[in-house]
């Protein structure tokens, strides 16, 4: 017999022996449970009097609106001939999903924009594009599908006039207004 062979049969039969001994697994074992009672106090808890009992109640949706409406937090910016939100903007939808869970009955227009540049019917797909991502963004957030709705104006309603990447980059935007 091999050395090795012989050293693997030892450990086999080690194994097995160990795994051998008998355990009773259903005999009942006796445990102590000791009762206490509660410390008594000498003197009672009276409530004072004037002192408010109930914890005030906090209105998540007006201090979200607040933080939104104070900061001009209410448009998301697309680059060039895209649709894709920025992630630079995802806390800006975080905090509008966190306003719209807060409150169900609230809802939003997401009015897509583009720049000049581009066909009228081309724009138009274009903005709604932009309005409908992030719109998607808000509902992968559990905004309720019912709360917005995406609607495109194309290249109509620039929020800067003039030529030039500085406007182009303006107007090539998502406006989150309340319904």
């Amino acid at each position: 017999m091999k050395p090795t062979r012989y050293v693997l049969t030892l450990i086999a039969v080690a194994a097995l022996a160990g795994c051998s001994s008998p355990v009773k697994l259903d005999e009942p074992k006796e445990v102590k449970v000791e009762s206490r009672e509660p410390p008594k106090t000498t003197q009672e808890q009276k409530p004072v009097e004037g002192a408010q009992t109930t914890v005030p109640t906090v209105d998540l949706f007006t201090q979200l609106s607040q933080e939104v409406n104070g900061s001009g937090k209410r448009v998301i910016y697309f680059d060039f001939d895209s649709d894709v939100v920025k992630e630079e903007y995802r806390p800006l939808v975080d905090l509008h999903a966190r306003r719209l869970n807060a409150n169900k009955k609230a809802a939003l227009n997401l009015e897509g924009h583009t720049d000049e540049r581009g066909g009228r019917e081309y724009n138009l797909a274009l903005g709604q594009r932009r309005a409908e991502a992030v719109a998607k963004s808000l509902t992968l957030l559990g905004v309720g599908a019912n709360q917005v709705e995406a609607v495109s104006f194309g290249k109509e309603r620039p929020a800067v006039q003039g030529s030039g990447e500085e406007a182009w980059a303006k107007n090539r935007r998502v406006e989150l207004k309340d319904k």
